[in-house]
Parts: structure tokens; C-alpha cells; sequence
């Protein structure tokens, strides 16, 4: 019996899922490009270390949150099959999501990712935003350190996301339920 070719973008998720980087890096297939990024600068993991110790702190809602979790983004459109690591993913503790979760877990009952910007901040700005908004997931916050200014995206439609609001470094921005929390950005500035 007679196997149907692959089609490129089947090969090249083949040749992603086979891939073995170096120690520290990270690999991911983003609209069909394999995409391998070096290990961030201390700035970089400061800015998400702030992130996270004030959503663990403040949250409404117990989260657990996870700082390497593979997230396999699956849905029609712009992106129909993406395989992303945030630089941190929060999930209700009730749901135990990551508990048993394969290395690359669907994003279903995902709360909020988070992004840092770094090597190329417009695969943060545009690209994995996409990708995150037709995955469904509810919440994304961007912090850009290049322009200087943090950026949670909400209600997910439409391949984007519907609301954004932006605020300078310096400035206090409202994260939503199930967070109901406000994030301090002075330390970033």
C-alpha cells in the first residue's frame, strides 16, 4: 500500500519534532518556520521574574505557572499548527493541566502567557500573538523592553485579539478575572 507523500510543512514539523538544541536553547515551529532561539539575557528573565512573582502574589485565583511548558496551538487560519514555549503560561491550579501533560500540551484551559521581548521582538508583537489569539487563550501580556511599554492582549476573535491596552514602563496595568489583579511595571523602567 502506497503512502501519500508529506507535504513540506509536514516534513519540516517531522524534522522540528526529531530536533535536539543545544543545552539552554529553546526550538519552535511557528507558522511553519522552525524557529531556534539562544538562551535570554539576565534582563530578560528579570522582567518575566517580576511577572510572575506578582501574579503569584496578587492573583484572585491560585495559577500554577510554568516558565518552559511546550504549548501545541492547534486551529485553522493563519496558524494551523504551531508549537510555542512562552516565556511563562499560567493555568488554574484546579485544573492541574500540567500535571501528566505531555512535553507539547494543547492549550486548551490555558489562562495567560506571557512574552519578554528579545532577539526578535516582532515574532512577539505580531506572529505568536496571532497564534495565541486563534489558539483561544484568553490572556496574552507582552512586556516590549524596546519600546518600553507592557501590553495585555484579551478577548481572542477574529484571528487577533479584540481589546488592547498599553502602558508606558512606569505605569500600573489591569490584568482581568481570573487574575483581577493589577501589575506594577516601575520596576521595569
Amino acid at each position: 500500500m502506497a503512502h501519500e507523500p508529506l507535504s513540506q510543512e509536514e516534513l519540516l514539523l517531522e524534522g522540528f519534532l526529531a530536533l535536539d538544541t543545544p543545552e539552554g536553547y529553546r526550538a519552535e515551529f511557528i507558522e511553519g518556520d522552525i524557529v531556534v532561539t539562544p538562551p535570554p539575557d539576565g534582563d530578560h528573565e528579570s522582567h518575566i521574574s517580576v511577572v510572575v512573582k506578582q501574579v503569584t502574589r496578587k492573583s484572585a485565583t491560585d495559577m500554577d505557572v510554568s516558565g518552559n511548558k511546550g504549548l501545541k496551538l492547534e486551529r485553522g487560519g493563519r496558524c494551523p499548527k504551531n508549537y510555542v514555549i512562552p516565556d511563562a503560561t499560567w493555568t488554574p491550579t484546579s485544573a492541574r493541566l500540567f500535571w501528566g501533560a505531555e512535553p507539547w500540551m494543547p492549550a486548551e484551559g490555558v489562562a495567560m502567557v506571557a512574552e519578554v521581548t528579545s532577539t526578535r521582538p516582532e515574532r512577539d508583537r505580531d506572529t505568536k500573538r496571532h497564534c495565541y489569539a486563534l489558539a483561544g487563550i484568553p490572556l496574552y501580556l507582552l512586556v516590549d523592553r524596546e519600546r518600553g511599554s507592557v501590553t495585555l492582549f484579551s478577548e481572542p476573535g477574529n484571528d487577533d485579539y479584540q481589546q488592547v491596552v498599553t502602558m508606558p514602563f512606569g505605569k500600573e496595568i489591569e490584568v482581568p478575572a481570573p487574575f483581577s489583579m493589577t501589575l506594577e511595571t516601575t520596576d521595569f523602567a
